[in-house]
């Protein structure tokens, strides 16, 4: 398909999931909707890839906002509805449980909220009533609001919860699965957080992040939207106020009345003939991250590993910050996929274990090709010890038997999947809670208006939709 001098109604910058979301919501009401994609795969972060036959997902530990069927109101059930989409279609599979692990603490989780609720009141017996309070602080704040203040979240919540490690202990989470700020958040994203981890819950499907990019393509195409991979956009060139055209990454053309961008606050920024190349310098995030993948010829279970999730720091003050370093190997994530209640003979075929710590994005840059290779040999082994070390269990193993295949990215990774700069998962601190920008019909959508997590990223894109685009249109019900 040529795009030269063609004309949408809306064009859709990025195929991450709030991209993929948004085209679903405008296509439905038979608008001309066009995805450009540069790279070669959907999903962004939540995509996946290919080593000798077998698949990775990126980025998907967990699908956040999950709750049982039947419950309504819920940041799923609207989603699935907005997008007319079954939730037997996405294979929802929720956690066994998962655990925080701090010095001489736990407190385990899974998506029943009184677990959670007696396992914090069990360590902490004088928090008990703090914590009402912070749930009923919680209950009472419109987090969605898009005209709603920034307010430091610790200072909220340090308010109410006086003991320090158990705000640590209930940050380390959320900060890992969406925080672009260091050591904080803004308080509506520590709310929508907390509800959609703690008081919903994890899951995931069987098959991982393929089982949704799937559906969610489907549903576009079916739907009668465009999508073009391998086709990223340079510039868009502005005109009293509004973008008119966008210059394409092979020298062509487009026009749109609408343009919603999934690509970042800054990045989008950048591509605007208005601004300078060096815009929102100081608006890059500074958290990115390392990921091991090491799959075994075990099941976790079997060796007694039965966490879907540990969350682990294992200093006395917990840091969520840009690490001098390669990696900060104080705290992180690890994953067993495995530990999903995936139902009756449908276990994962081989183990899987995935490893998450802070990382700088410039150390790992200024490596050549051979240096690259040997620190993310030695990142490897560190993370796999300190794995052993939250979890002895899998010292059992074996590291030529029972290991048989392992990978690893790094901020590098990070940044070609996401196009986001300096590798910066969770992308700037400061968002565009609007989705508004300086031009009348670009409109920003994803991570960078502050919905978090795949649930969050699509319902991002319905917003954005709903909000500018058929609302003005007369079609948003």
């Amino acid at each position: 398909m040529k795009l030269d001098g063609k004309r949408f109604d809306d064009v859709i910058i990025g195929a991450g999931m709030a991209g993929l979301a948004a085209g679903i919501r405008l296509a439905m009401y038979d608008r001309n909707v066009i995805i450009l994609e540069k790279h070669n795969a959907v999903g962004g972060l939540n995509s996946f890839y290919s080593i000798e036959g077998r698949k990775y997902d990126v980025g998907l530990h967990a699908m956040t906002n999950y709750v049982p069927k039947g419950i309504k109101g819920t940041p799923l059930v609207k989603l699935l509805r907005q997008l007319r989409i079954k939730r037997e279609q996405l294979d929802l599979c929720p956690q066994s449980f998962s655990r925080i692990s701090f010095p001489g603490v736990d407190v385990r989780f899974n998506n029943e909220w009184s677990f959670m609720e007696s396992e914090i009141i069990q360590a902490f017996p004088n928090q008990k009533d703090p914590l009402q309070n912070l749930l009923k602080k919680i209950g009472e704040y419109d987090a969605l609001s898009l005209e709603g203040k920034n307010i430091p979240a610790r200072t909220v919540v340090e308010e109410i919860i006086t003991n320090p490690k158990l705000v640590d202990m209930l940050f380390c989470p959320l900060c890992y699965y969406g925080s672009a700020r260091e050591n904080d958040m803004d308080f509506a994203q520590f709310v929508i957080l907390f509800k959609s981890i703690y008081l919903e819950g994890f899951c995931r499907p069987q098959e991982g992040v393929r089982t949704i990019t799937r559906e969610l393509v489907n549903k576009f195409r079916s739907a009668g939207g465009t999508r073009k991979m391998k086709m990223g956009v340079s510039k868009i060139i502005e005109e009293n106020g509004k973008a008119s055209n966008l210059i394409l990454e092979d020298g062509s053309s487009i026009y749109a009345d609408n343009i919603i961008s999934t690509a970042g606050l800054v990045e989008t920024q950048r591509m605007c003939s208005s601004l300078s190349p060096s815009s929102g310098s100081e608006n890059i995030g500074q958290l990115s991250f390392v990921e091991t993948i090491t799959v075994l010829n075990k099941q976790p279970k079997d060796l007694g590993v039965n966490e879907t999730i540990v969350f682990f720091n294992d200093c006395e003050k917990f840091t969520y910050a840009k690490t001098q370093d390669l990696i900060d190997d104080r705290s992180g994530v690890i994953c067993i996929p495995n530990n999903y209640q995936f139902g009756e003979n449908r276990d994962l075929k081989e183990g899987l274990v995935r490893v998450t710590a802070l990382a700088n994005y410039e150390k790992w840059k200024a490596l050549d090709t051979t240096r690259y290779q040997e620190e993310k040999s030695k990142a490897f082994n560190v993370l796999t010890e300190k794995t052993h070390k939250i979890l002895p269990q899998l010292k059992q193993l074996h590291p030529k038997m029972d290991v048989i295949a392992k990978d690893m990215f790094t901020p590098l990774t990070i940044e070609r999947f996401t196009g986001h700069l300096g590798g910066a998962v969770y992308g700037a601190p400061q968002k565009s809670r609007s989705g508004q920008t300086h031009l009348s019909n670009l409109f920003i959508a994803g991570t960078d208006q502050g919905f978090l997590g795949i649930v969050g990223a699509m319902l991002s894109g319905i917003s954005i939709a709903n909000r500018y685009v058929l609302k003005e249109n007369g079609s948003f019900n």
